[in-house]
């Protein structure tokens, strides 16, 4: 292949604006290491002392998974596939709404640190330790992608090092992390979006200026074939629908948003489900814009170099499709000191944004499911700096992992919605097992969980292996100035492999990933769960159930809910016999040692304690946790 050209080359200024970046994100976690309680508890290490207030919340919840994937995958997609990307925006309001109506509030009844909590009180200790493993595959894979995509995109087109920005990325991210904890983390997760969005604005307003404005951005776009939003075929194949993303797209998300424990874990820091539910809302705004601003950022990329009859995918000036936009941003302000340097922070702080979330919710999923059953006698004390260790072990761990990232040649965007369609589908069949249907047992949530992911990898490992096709628009070459007649990534052909006749499961669009894993999770454990012996509805606590209807469709009144239920009862949550009743909490998460308490001072879950008369508490619980059930 002919030797990629380098269109910029990284100045004093761009390594200054680049390592200021660094430099302010270490000084905010090196604050919240020095002040308040100075990271010493748990509680504050790992969920923020439960007080934070929703707006940096919501942010943080926008950065943790929109991040360096969105930055380099969301333009490029656009720009080789056309727009129908952009229609994952209308999942985000829907997700907000089921999010927030039918997980956040049973997290918050158990009052968990680790959501995997629930798992173990619903099923026992096995399905916990596995959905917990599930999650440590799903997260440490998908930051090594997070790490080693951005540097070597801008590797390909500046002469920044690769391997010094990736250790640069993740030693910065390791050292904030483990010493400011989850404020630090939620705080960069604020300054960091800016950033990035920042970026995005500038590629826009610079590009649209130089084609004339957004009028004719839409224009070119248009005519190469680039917008395209309504195409209701159902063939699952295809790759990109209204149906695969709309509907697909919405349990995509949802394996992110309602049941990953860097989401939940941001949930708890609010410390109440009200609060909880405003930074879910708001982060759903917040998505919509960060993914139109990418989209519209890849159409403006498409637009420049289709006016300039000149493409530098399939003229070889890029190796990759993930190195488009650093290239666009190199031609567009390259020769101005400094800019360079921005828009690689903002790449960069997308990608720091997702490893600390990462990082910190690793940290508690293994010190809360691995080391306190182990250790219930542990100070905390201790119990806080060995969960600080574990966080840099992660760390670490997740450099390795970025080189064997290296070694994969797919783009970065599927590549990442893939994992969390192959890993996440089946987690959120195994939640959706325990709080949507009564009658699972553990075996069948073993099963159920043990049969998604064989499923899931059978047919993502096929498609690596027989990449299914896509249709691609034409890209044009006829303006460049080529001096070489290497054949294009996109006009390569080869003889394919030969073809098994199971190879049609893997033309299954990635969009539906979590979708169909879901659906055979859920089928397989509800089967096993009948086949071993159904569990009676009664001998669930209604605290670790949800119902689809009265979470969902609050305002219909009960003669319609009632039948809806399909002869379950609605969950009493309110009982008369307090005293009772803190026991009973107690026994059900017998991990809570620390009360909740929101920023008015109000229990969200009170432990241990006696409840004095006429609080307008019932079962120790907060009412403002289920006015909505």
């Amino acid at each position: 292949m002919a030797e990629l050209e380098v269109v910029g080359t990284f100045g004093v200024w761009d390594y200054v604006v680049f390592g200021c970046m660094l430099l302010i994100s270490l000084s905010i976690g090196f604050f919240y290491g020095c002040t308040g309680g100075k990271q010493r508890t748990t509680s504050e290490f790992l969920l923020a002392d439960r007080n934070m207030n929703p707006i940096p919340v919501a942010l943080s919840l926008v950065a943790s998974f929109i991040s360096a994937i969105t930055v380099l995958g969301t333009p490029a997609e656009v720009y080789i596939y056309g727009s129908m990307f952009w229609l994952f925006a209308f999942t985000y309001p829907i997700i907000a709404f089921v999010v927030s109506r039918l997980f956040i509030p049973t997290f918050f009844r158990l009052n968990v640190t680790s959501a995997n909590e629930y798992l173990e009180l619903r099923f026992g200790k096995a399905v916990r330790i596995s959905a917990t493993l599930t999650f440590f595959l799903n997260m440490v894979f998908y930051m090594g992608i997070v790490i080693y995509a951005p540097a070597l995109a801008l590797n390909a087109v500046t002469n920044i090092s690769l391997w010094g920005s990736v250790l640069a990325t993740g030693l910065v991210c390791t050292v904030y992390t483990t010493i400011g904890g989850m404020k630090a983390v939620l705080w960069t997760d604020v300054f960091q979006t800016c950033l990035m969005m920042a970026g995005f604005l500038a590629i826009i307003i610079e590009g649209t200026i130089r084609l004339g404005g957004i009028g004719n951005v839409w224009q070119i776009a248009e005519e190469g074939g680039r917008i395209d939003f309504w195409n209701f075929n159902i063939d699952p194949s295809i790759r990109h629908t209204f149906w695969s993303i709309v509907v697909g797209g919405c349990f995509t998300w949802s394996t992110t948003y309602a049941v990953n424990q860097s989401q939940v874990q941001r949930y708890m820091t609010t410390g109440s489900v009200k609060r909880a539910r405003i930074a879910m809302c708001l982060a759903a705004v917040g998505m919509i814009i960060v993914v139109s601003a990418a989209c519209l950022s890849g159409l403006v990329m498409y637009s420049f170099y289709a006016e300039k009859q000149c493409d530098p995918y399939t003229s070889n000036k890029v190796s990759q499709t993930d190195q488009l936009i650093p290239y666009f941003m190199m031609e567009l302000f390259g020769r101005v000191p400094g800019l360079p340097g921005f828009f690689t922070s903002a790449v960069f702080s997308a990608a720091l944004s997702t490893v600390s979330s990462g990082l910190n919710a690793l940290a508690a999923v293994t010190a809360e499911d691995l080391v306190k059953p182990c250790f219930p006698r542990i100070s905390q004390e201790r119990f806080t700096l060995i969960t600080k260790g574990i966080a840099l072990g992660f760390g670490l761990l997740c450099i390795v992992i970025s080189y064997i990232t290296s070694l994969l040649n797919q783009g970065v965007l599927q590549l990442a919605l893939s994992l969390f369609g192959m890993t996440g589908g089946p987690l959120l069949g195994l939640y959706s097992l325990g709080l949507f249907f009564p009658w699972t047992n553990s075996k069948g949530a073993i099963t159920g969980l043990v049969a998604g992911l064989g499923f899931a990898f059978w047919v993502g490992v096929g498609a690596v292996i027989y990449p299914p096709s896509a249709y691609r628009p034409p890209l044009t070459i006829e303006g460049c100035n080529l001096t070489t007649t290497t054949p294009s990534p996109l006009l390569t052909t080869t003889l394919p492999p030969e073809i098994p006749p199971t190879a049609e499961l893997y033309t299954l669009s990635y969009a539906w990933y979590a979708c169909v894993f879901w659906l055979v999770t859920v089928f397989v454990g509800i089967l096993a769960s009948f086949l071993t012996g159904a569990t009676k509805r009664q001998d669930i606590d209604p605290v670790l159930r949800s119902h689809c209807v009265d979470g969902l469709y609050c305002c219909l009144p009960e003669v319609i809910k009632k039948p809806l239920r399909c002869g379950d009862e609605k969950p009493d949550y309110t009982k008369k016999d307090e005293e009772a009743d803190v026991l009973e909490v107690k026994e059900i998460n017998p991990y809570l040692t620390d009360p909740a308490v929101d920023n008015d001072g109000v229990d969200i879950v009170t432990v241990a304690t006696e409840q004095p008369e006429n609080t307008g508490k019932e079962n120790g619980l907060d009412n403002e946790v289920f006015s909505a059930m």
